[in-house]
């Protein structure tokens, strides 16, 4: 397992982008790392903690996050596309901006982050913790939020067309301008506390 000092040196020696692909980082102590910028595409950071790490406008495509501690890292407009985060825990992050296409977030924990016009289209959120994170102007279009809890999140103009929401907890979350269509909200809990029993729902 390599230590941070060991990781930092690779950073300053200044290595071609290609080297950075496929790199094994699993379990290891990354805490405030900076790793901006970088094309980080199949790496394996599964169990890593990167607290506070800089990751931001870096290619993380295919990556392996899954239980990694990304605590109150900067991930603001890096490429996450169908990168694992199944498990991690991204409290408070900085994700604006970012592309979470097509990535596994099941049982992700964004409690307070900031996804504000992140591209979360066809992600899997299953039980996800969504809570008082900011999603607006996201684009959540086909993703799976079964069971996620999204209680007091700004939805404010986001996109969840075709979006199953099906058992999630939207208690208090701000709806304002957010588009619901053709979305699946059985037995989904409605800002108001109300149980929504209907399959579909259409909302113009």
């Amino acid at each position: 397992m390599r230590s941070f000092a060991d990781v930092q040196e690779l950073v300053s020696s200044q290595i071609t982008e290609k080297c950075w692909q496929q790199q094994d980082f699993s379990g290891c102590d990354l805490q405030g790392i900076e790793l901006k910028e970088l094309n980080l595409s199949g790496a394996n950071f599964r169990g890593a903690n990167l607290n506070c790490a800089n990751l931001s406008g870096s290619i993380l495509t295919d990556t392996d996050l899954s239980e990694a501690d990304l605590t109150q890292a900067n991930l603001s407009h890096a490429d996450l596309s169908y990168a694992n985060l199944c498990g991690s825990y991204l409290w408070r992050s900085q994700c604006s901006y970012s592309n979470f296409w097509g990535a596994s977030l099941c049982g992700s924990d964004f409690t307070e982050a900031d996804l504000s016009y992140a591209q979360l289209i066809e992600a899997s959120l299953i039980e996800a913790k969504l809570i008082r994170a900011n999603l607006q102007e996201a684009s959540l279009c086909g993703a799976i939020l079964l069971e996620a809890d999204l209680t007091e999140a700004n939805l404010n103009g986001a996109d969840l067309t075709w979006t199953n929401l099906t058992k999630a907890n939207l208690l208090n979350a701000n709806l304002w301008e957010t588009k619901i269509i053709y979305s699946k909200l059985r037995d989904t809990m409605m800002p108001e506390g109300t149980i929504y029993k209907p399959d579909i729902i259409i909302i113009n």
